[in-house]
Order: structure tokens, then sequence, then C-alpha cells
């Protein structure tokens, strides 16, 4: 028998979280990998943001039901980045050069996908700003492929 949270009176295992966990968390962690900018085998930021937003999710998992469990964990995901991105090294990955804002817009609309509205939405910013955002991060992206000039 699992151990039982005092606080919740539920078991400690959840079949329903368990099996949300091994269908979401490798795709969630390529978001916090993203965000970071860390190099996928020395992601331990990364790691950390997830394992806080996972915990997250499990505290509130019966207040979920009927609610997708994988946008709420993303969300707790881009939360945990935010309120830690000034704290963490610059990274090394595609998305270094990028602010925090930079990184967590372009990752919404065009890794995830989500919608303009619900990022600005989730974001706090205006959909105008959003869109500002994503198209400055490409254009610095952009620039940043470019081969140097004398270059062949």
């Amino acid at each position: 028998m699992g151990a039982v949270d005092r606080r919740s009176g539920r078991s400690g295992r959840d079949p329903e979280f368990e099996a949300f966990v091994a269908g979401a968390a490798g795709r969630l962690l390529h978001v916090a990998v993203l965000l970071t900018a860390e190099p996928a085998a020395r992601a331990y930021a990364a790691h950390r943001i997830l394992a806080g937003a996972l915990a997250r999710t499990y505290a509130h998992w019966e207040r979920l039901r009927g609610d997708d469990p994988y946008d709420h964990t993303r969300q707790e995901v881009c939360a945990a980045y935010a309120r830690a991105a000034r704290r963490l090294p610059p990274g090394s990955g595609i998305l270094a050069p990028l602010s925090p804002a930079q990184r967590l817009v372009l990752v919404l609309r065009v890794y995830e996908g989500v919608a303009e509205e619900v990022t600005a939405a989730q974001l706090g910013l205006a959909p105008e700003r959003v869109e500002a955002l994503r198209n400055r991060a490409v254009a610095a992206l952009r620039a940043g492929l470019r081969p140097a000039a004398g270059a062949a």
C-alpha cells in the first residue's frame, strides 16, 4: 500500500497522474530545455523547473479533472522559468541569444503551437506585444544563422 498524503488523504500514487507523466514528461522537458537554453545532456535547471511544475500539477490534480493537465503543466513550466530566468546562466542552446520573454513567446507560439491570444493571456501581455516579441526573436535567430561575410 502506498503512502497517504496527510493533507489530502490521497494515496501517494495516482495511476492517472503517473500515466500523464509517462506520456508528457519528455515533451515538457524539451520545452524547459528550450527555455533555459541548456545543452540537453546537462539540463539541470530544466529538470528542476519541470520537477517543480509536475509537483504543482500533482498538488492540483483533483481540481484539474476535465481540464487539460498538459496545458496546466506547460503553464507551470513557463511561470517557473519566468520567475527563475534572471538567475539562470545564459545557456548555450539555439535560443540562448534571446531574452527570456522572446524565448517564452517563441516556444509557446512556434514549438507548442499555442494561439497568439492564449499566449498573450498566459504571459499577461497584449497580443500585439506577443507578435512583436515573436518577430524580433525570429529575426535575431535568422541573423545569427547567416554565414559570416567572406566565409565559404
